[in-house]
C-alpha cells in the first residue's frame, strides 16, 4: 500500500495549481488544474507526479503529434527526476516506457495513410499527407476515443 501522507504536502507545496480530484488523472492548462483519481496504489502516485510536472513545465497544448509525445516524455522525466522519492514512491522506467509507448502507437495508428497503408507525414495540426500515393487525410484527437481517419479532397 502507497503512502499517501504526502499529497496534502504536495497540494500545499503547489498553491499556483487546483488539485480536483475527479475520474482520470489529467492537466488543465487552462484553469491550471490537476484532475487525479483516488491515490490507491504506485501507480496513482506516479500519475499525479506525471501531472503536477505538465503544470510545473507549462506545457499547454500542441500543433503536431510529435510535440505531445515530446511534453509526455518531458513530464515522466521531470515526475522521475524532480518529484520521485519525495512526495511519491519512485518511479520504475518500466511503467514510464509502457506509457509512452501508448503515445507512440497512437502516434503510429494516426501516420498510417488510409489509401495504401504507407506512413504518412504530418502536415499540420491533425492532417497528414501519404509520401507514397499523396493521399491528404485528417484525424480525429482519438486519445480516449477510437481513431477516425478522413479523405480530403486533394
Amino acid at each position: 500500500m502507497p503512502n499517501t501522507n504526502n499529497l496534502p504536502k504536495l497540494i500545499a507545496d503547489f498553491p499556483q495549481f487546483k488539485f480536483k480530484l475527479d475520474d482520470v488523472f489529467k492537466w488543465s492548462p487552462g484553469s491550471q488544474t490537476i484532475s487525479y483519481s483516488d491515490i490507491k496504489d504506485l501507480e496513482s502516485q506516479w500519475l499525479l507526479a506525471h501531472e503536477l510536472a505538465h503544470g510545473l513545465l507549462s506545457h499547454v497544448d500542441y500543433r503536431f503529434d510529435v510535440d505531445l509525445l515530446r511534453q509526455e516524455s518531458e513530464a515522466w522525466n521531470y515526475a522521475a527526476q524532480k518529484l520521485s522519492g519525495y512526495y511519491i514512491a519512485p518511479l520504475n522506467e518500466a511503467y514510464i516506457e509502457d506509457c509512452l509507448e501508448t503515445y507512440r502507437d497512437w502516434l503510429y495508428k494516426r501516420s498510417i495513410c488510409p489509401t495504401c497503408e504507407s506512413t504518412g507525414l504530418q502536415i499540420k495540426t491533425n492532417t497528414y499527407n501519404c509520401i507514397n500515393c499523396r493521399c491528404l487525410w485528417r484525424v480525429n484527437e482519438a486519445r480516449q476515443c477510437g481513431l477516425k481517419r478522413t479523405k480530403l479532397p486533394g
